[in-house]
């Protein structure tokens, strides 16, 4: 339970810092139907593969590599997505992505921070009989001939 206030609050920031991020990247790219310029072949183990596209904005031609599903035809139409220079980009994030960064963030800093104060723990009670052990020692060897009567050699 010493991790849950932190949890929250680092879950919460992700989830604030991403969804501005996602809604940045949505307002400054919008998608294009392009052509694939190439038969893309098909890779199962990939999935995608990049590829030349081709579409045509504001009367004029654009030839570009974009990464597409593998096994398709040239000339089938695929969905590109362009930023505000007409550079093709990767698609804005997914709508649930800034939650499932959120909640990877808070249960990380959940199993973290308990982790964290029982090592310190460990490590300061390490330390502290080390330091009794050695008092403890140093006394033993001004008491012990004494107790014992026998003689320092």
């Amino acid at each position: 339970m010493a991790g849950l206030p932190a949890a929250l609050a680092v879950g919460l920031a992700v989830h604030t810092a991403e969804a501005r991020a996602d809604r940045a990247q949505a307002a400054g790219r919008h998608p294009v139907t392009a052509r694939l310029a190439e038969d893309v072949p098909a890779a199962p183990d990939l999935g995608t593969l990049p590829a030349a596209v081709t579409w045509t904005a504001d009367g004029a031609a654009h030839r570009a590599t974009a990464t597409v599903d593998s096994g398709q035809d040239a000339g089938a139409p695929v969905q590109i997505w362009l930023d505000a220079h007409g550079n093709v980009v990767h698609a804005p994030a997914a709508a649930g992505q800034a939650t499932a960064a959120a909640w990877t963030a808070a249960l990380i800093t959940a199993a973290a921070v308990p982790l964290a104060c029982a090592l310190t723990w460990r490590g300061a009670t390490y330390v502290l009989d080390r330091r009794r052990y050695a008092r403890w020692d140093a006394e033993w060897q001004e008491v012990e001939p004494r107790w014992t009567r026998s003689r320092p050699s």
